[in-house]
């Protein structure tokens, strides 16, 4: 745990140590955000009340005449770090651990409300966006989910959005006016997007103020991340944002729900160094980078042994597979 500390503008009796979760963000005096991908934990001089307005946990640690009490700063200090303390650095083992953790979560949602919870995901754009919207499901159903076609109905709707087109983007803003109205008959219902739209900056400003009753926001960096977005929604009960500009990170062996049984997609790449004109990716999905050829061939075999006869080799650009391994090598070489 990374310590941020801010000061405040109020005049107060007390030092505020706001207890931030995992991915949360930290909010200083004034309420502007400050922006970390890290657990964190802060001071800030913030009023109590306004605190609880934004659903943060906090204690209020008293001053020592006009210094602030160490020992009591260093006890939270201590509690804050326990709450991660238990979670694995090394990725998957870590979204496994918050798989567990967000599972609890949910059963206990399902007993209140006694039924199981069920969820939507809506995919928007390309055959890259299908097989993370798999995924994505994969992981739903993993820590209780069951999976629903109808969005209304659904306690757990994501949109997995596309940006190559403006239609795409005024479709997302249109359903999402809807699932605002049924949100407020019921506040339970949780509602997520990701995907290439959730990358460009001035989309997300928009509907961080203007769809405040949306519960997550990523991008599509960090997907492999969905168990650990969902537990930090759950335990911060507001609005969590995680977008990654870029990323060097490649993580798979993660649940995954296929919508056909004999046949999937398989990702050998991601993202694109071309920078054409005309076209978006390298700003929404990043950099190339490729998957270890052994990681594929081990999920093609993996796919084979499970009956699957047809499979589709994924990237924004195939054709400049292997250009960013450790010991490069073509698409034809391997």
């Amino acid at each position: 745990v990374r310590p941020q500390f801010v000061s405040g503008t109020h005049a107060l009796a007390t030092v505020l140590l706001a207890l931030l979760n995992p991915g949360d963000t930290m909010v200083s005096a004034v309420g502007s955000p400050y922006d970390t991908m890290q657990s964190v934990i802060g001071i800030t001089g913030d009023a109590p009340g306004n605190l609880k307005k934004r659903g943060v946990r906090y204690k209020e640690v008293p001053l020592k005449g006009n210094a602030y009490d160490l020992d009591a700063i260093a006890a939270a200090v201590d509690e804050n770090v326990k709450l991660v303390e238990n979670a694995p650095l090394e990725e998957p083992a870590r979204q496994y651990y918050f798989m567990k953790k967000a599972k609890e979560y949910v059963a206990e949602m399902s007993e209140k409300l006694g039924r199981p919870l069920t969820a939507c995901v809506t995919t928007f754009g390309c055959q890259m966006n299908s097989r993370d919207s798999e995924k994505l499901l994969g992981i739903l159903e993993k820590v209780g989910y069951a999976e629903e076609t109808d969005e209304e109905k659904a306690d757990f709707v994501i949109y997995n959005t596309c940006t190559v087109r403006e239609n795409a983007n005024l479709r997302v803003y249109g359903r999402l006016g809807q699932l605002g109205s049924i949100k407020k008959k019921n506040p339970h219902k949780m509602i997520a997007l990701c995907g290439c739209m959730m990358q460009e900056p001035e989309v997300v400003e928009k509907l961080r103020t203007s769809y405040r009753f949306v519960d997550l926001i990523f991008g599509t960096h960090n997907i492999y991340k969905f168990a650990e977005l969902i537990t930090a929604v759950y335990e911060s009960g507001r609005m969590v944002i995680d977008i990654w500009k870029d990323t060097d990170k490649i993580v798979e062996d993660l649940p995954v729900e296929r919508k056909y049984s004999f046949k999937s997609g398989v990702n050998i790449m991601f993202g694109c160094n071309n920078f054409c004109s005309y076209c978006i990716v390298p700003y929404v999905r990043g950099r190339e980078r490729s998957r270890k050829p052994e990681d594929i061939v081990a999920e093609v075999k993996k796919l084979a042994s499970e009956g699957v006869v047809e499979v589709m080799l994924l990237g924004q650009n195939v054709n400049s597979y292997g250009k960013t391994l450790e010991e490069p090598m073509s698409f034809a070489e391997r």
